[in-house]
């Protein structure tokens, strides 16, 4: 079992700034990628920013140049820094990681419980 515990979210003003943080512990051999996914209330979840191993970030065009992924590989930690928030990116933010477990090197994809970011004057 693999589980991920988010941290970092909460009410911000327009233009402010937040730093989720998601830690991966359990039977891990291996992650290959870790992301960010948010759900806006009505609406589908949608990735916002990932990072694979070996590979460089990606960002769905609404937060390029707003927002920063980056990963601790020693900590099994990902990060989401956001900027230059607004109201559209209220949403619960949701954490992700695929990779391999110690046992049987079985594959797994995670998700953490999900960290509210409200945006809001």
């Amino acid at each position: 079992q693999v589980q991920l515990v988010e941290s970092g979210g909460g009410l911000v003003q327009p233009g402010g700034s937040l730093r989720l943080s998601c830690a991966a512990s359990g039977s891990i051999f291996s992650i290959n990628g870790m992301g960010w996914y948010r759900q806006a209330p009505g609406k589908e979840r949608e990735l916002v920013a990932g990072i694979v191993s070996g590979g460089s970030p990606y960002y769905v065009e609404p937060v390029k140049g707003r927002f920063t992924i980056s990963r601790d590989n020693a900590k099994n930690t990902v990060y989401l820094q956001m900027n230059s928030l607004k109201p559209e990116d209220t949403a619960v933010y949701y954490c992700n990681a695929k990779g391999r477990q110690l046992v049987n090197f079985d594959s797994f994809d995670s998700w953490g419980q999900g960290t509210q970011v409200t945006v809001s004057s």
